[in-house]
């Protein structure tokens, strides 16, 4: 692969981890939060968010191919990467393999998340209310679930800091310093949005 091929999809990938993949994630949790407030309110939100015009086209086009494409060269970065921290154990050579191993956590939860929803949806099922809850039923996949929205958010939030270097917005010291503090906060607030959602289902 040529250096000027790598660098293109090196920053399509870091593009595409953010918009418009981790903009649906955003949104995606913030549909499951409606679990807090009961059923009704959960199915209403999922009924909306399935009724959408165009749904098929903008699943395919805005959220499951540029996942696919993230989650192969992700891949690929991941097998690519030298790891040093056994030599070197800063905190940012930590979030670098923390990236890697999360990102392969993220992409076998994502991977059984859709098998267990849109994929049983596809074969007649509801993705409703109830249908989270006999999944989660089961002790051993709730803590499935809370280890992968934990990595997906891990994820997503280390992801946003890196997306500021590769793209220029965080140059100096100084803006990265600010910029661990913030997206540690994201981290924080996504997951307490994602686990607190999951466990509303949880009877």
């Amino acid at each position: 692969m040529s250096s000027n091929r790598e660098f293109f999809y090196r920053k399509l990938h870091s593009l595409l981890g953010v918009i418009p993949v981790g903009a649906f994630l955003i949104v995606h949790l913030s549909v499951n939060y409606f679990a807090v407030r009961g059923p009704e309110a959960y199915n209403q939100a999922t009924h909306f968010m399935e009724n959408l015009p165009f749904r098929y086209f903008m699943e395919a086009t805005l959220i499951f191919l540029p996942l696919i494409f993230h989650a192969i060269y992700g891949l690929y970065i991941a097998f690519q990467a030298k790891h040093n921290t056994s030599t070197y154990s800063y905190f940012r050579n930590w979030m670098f393999r923390l990236q890697r191993t999360s990102g392969i956590i993220v992409l076998i939860f994502v991977t059984w998340h859709v098998w267990e929803t849109r994929i049983a949806a596809a074969m007649g099922a509801e993705v409703n209310f109830n249908m989270m809850a006999e999944i989660v039923e089961n002790p051993l996949a709730l803590i499935l679930y809370i280890i992968g929205i934990t990595a997906t958010t891990f994820h997503f939030a280390n992801g946003l800091w890196s997306f500021a270097i590769t793209w220029g917005i965080t140059i100096t010291p100084k803006s990265q310093r600010i910029s661990t503090y913030v997206t540690m906060a994201i981290f924080v607030a996504l997951t307490f949005v994602g686990v607190r959602s999951i466990l509303a289902f949880v009877g």
